[in-house]
């Protein structure tokens, strides 16, 4: 839905319309092109997020009163550019097998396509625009997250419920406010499939946005909403759970303070 010069084919009104064309004409397993890739880096991408957060937390004064604030941003900024360092090429990657009529057939085809039609840089043009993306993504979403944890559990006791609440609440927040950001993303991570020149030759997120502009309007800065927030909720709500369960154990185990 994001992708501006897609096959007629592939034009779609809503996530409903996308939903059920797509699984038409591709069936069923059309809904899950490039997920292959994403379950490759993800897990890795998510140890290194955590790992790196909790690091650069700790050794900034993250625990002790008065520099809550400003350590969890510096390590939540600094947790978004190492994971999406790693994560960067899986996700060029998942956006290629995604379009309407790609001739990859695995994602070992389309990253060994991808280096020897467009080099290296294929899977980093879309970096800076990315983390441009993700750190506004992850302020938000612990801004969202610490916020919203506080107003449904005064107490901070460990609760599943308000953990995933709390979490799918920031998730779809962040997620929402990003868009525009993510559209942007979405450009430059496909424009070697595009037949439109001036797409094919964007390489920065200024360009990208004059792009958008012109061919969309306004509008087009709002493309994948919905299913961006649908994506981004239960995935957030499980990601948060999955950080506090752990957290939990280890204070329990008496492995952390």
């Amino acid at each position: 839905m994001q992708v501006l010069t897609a096959s007629p084919a592939a034009t779609y009104s809503g996530m409903t319309d996308a939903l059920a064309r797509i699984s038409s004409v591709e069936g069923f397993k059309g809904l899950w092109k490039g997920i292959a890739s994403v379950i490759l880096g993800a897990g890795p991408a998510h140890a290194l997020y955590f790992g790196t957060y909790e690091l650069v937390k700790d050794h900034t004064g993250g625990n002790r009163e008065g520099l809550q604030l400003l350590s969890t941003g510096v390590a939540g900024a600094s947790a978004t550019i190492v994971s999406d360092a790693f994560m960067n090429p899986f996700d060029v990657i998942k956006q290629r097998m995604q379009l309407e009529g790609n001739p990859y057939t695995s994602v070992v085809n389309c990253a060994r396509d991808l280096y020897k039609t467009e080099g290296l840089r294929a899977f980093y043009v879309s970096y800076p625009t990315t983390l441009t993306m993700t750190v506004p993504f992850t302020a938000i979403q612990f801004a969202t997250y610490e916020w919203a944890k506080k107003l449904f559990n005064p107490t901070d006791s460990y609760s599943p419920v308000t953990h995933v609440v709390a979490g799918g609440f920031a998730g779809a927040t962040a997620a929402a406010l990003t868009t525009p950001l993510d559209v942007a993303k979405t450009l430059l991570q496909t424009r070697g499939c595009s037949p439109d020149p001036a797409i094919r030759n964007t390489t920065s997120m200024v360009q990208a946005f004059k792009i958008i502009q012109q061919r969309k309007g306004y509008r087009g800065f709002l493309r994948g909403l919905t299913p961006r927030i649908f994506t981004h909720m239960p995935s957030n709500a499980l990601c948060w759970l999955s950080y506090e369960s752990f957290r939990f154990f280890l204070h329990e185990q008496n492995y952390v303070a």
